[in-house]
């Protein structure tokens, strides 16, 4: 897969995904990750990206013209152009798991106090990680990413390293133990111990169940069986 980022600070994006498994994906030739500044694509001596908003108003806005051609410079046919955008579709698992399917993602960072909205005809897609607002996108662009690698194939030694995790299915992760069995008096759970697969994957599920409700209880009304995901997908609901 390849990942272009538009970005004036390519460094941000290079040195924080140059580390543990994105870092190693990329080293292993699973994501081929660039960045390209729109500051390439200016015109005069100070290599403006920036302006004054029409209207007056706080702040600065990314110029049009540096980053369309930014855009169209990457772009091919299997090319999907995301922004960064607090207006944009909150990101989540199952959104991931879409982009994670694209040939070519493009992903432009806005920056200041947002950009020219003629500029908006050119994405494919918006996207925000939450109701907040960043300094810039590449941070959000660092997330996505990170997000996007987990979900390659070849990432994992096993596929299935994903399948258990947080929003899977709709519930949160049950517990998780490692040695030593007992720590500071408290033990593992006994039925982690005893070997039967099926009793610890439905003491997991029941887990996760009990975590969900207690952190997220929005997720239960779509909550589904851990076997049922890839078939009938049998909604769980629990009050």
């Amino acid at each position: 897969m390849k990942i272009d980022v538009i970005t004036a600070f390519g460094e941000l994006i290079e040195q924080t995904l140059s580390h543990s498994i994105v870092g190693r994906a990329q080293k292993a030739g699973i994501i081929k990750l660039g960045t390209l500044s729109p500051r390439q694509f200016t015109t005069d001596k100070h290599k403006t990206i920036d302006d004054r908003p029409y209207g007056g108003g706080p702040g600065m806005l990314m110029k049009a013209e540096p980053l369309y051609q930014a855009i169209n410079t990457l772009r091919k046919k299997s090319s999907y152009v995301v922004l960064t955008s607090p207006r944009g579709q909150v990101f989540s698992q199952e959104l991931a798991k879409k982009l994670a399917k694209k040939r070519h993602l493009i992903i432009v960072c806005g920056h200041y106090e947002g950009i020219d909205a003629r500029i908006y005809p050119e994405v494919d897609l918006e996207v925000s990680l939450g109701d907040y607002i960043l300094t810039g996108g590449e941070l959000a662009a660092c997330v996505m990413i990170d997000t996007i690698t987990r979900l390659q194939k070849g990432t994992f030694k096993k596929d299935d390293v994903t399948s258990s995790e947080s929003f899977e299915g709709h519930l949160l992760e049950a517990p998780q133990y490692t040695r030593p069995e007992v720590w500071r008096g408290k033990r593992v759970p006994e039925v982690l111990l005893n070997g039967n697969h099926k009793e610890i994957e439905a003491w997991r599920h029941e887990q996760a169940l009990l975590v969900t409700k207690q952190f997220r209880p929005d997720l239960l009304a779509n909550a589904i069986e851990p076997k049922a995901a890839g078939r009938n997908k049998r909604n769980i609901r629990r009050k």
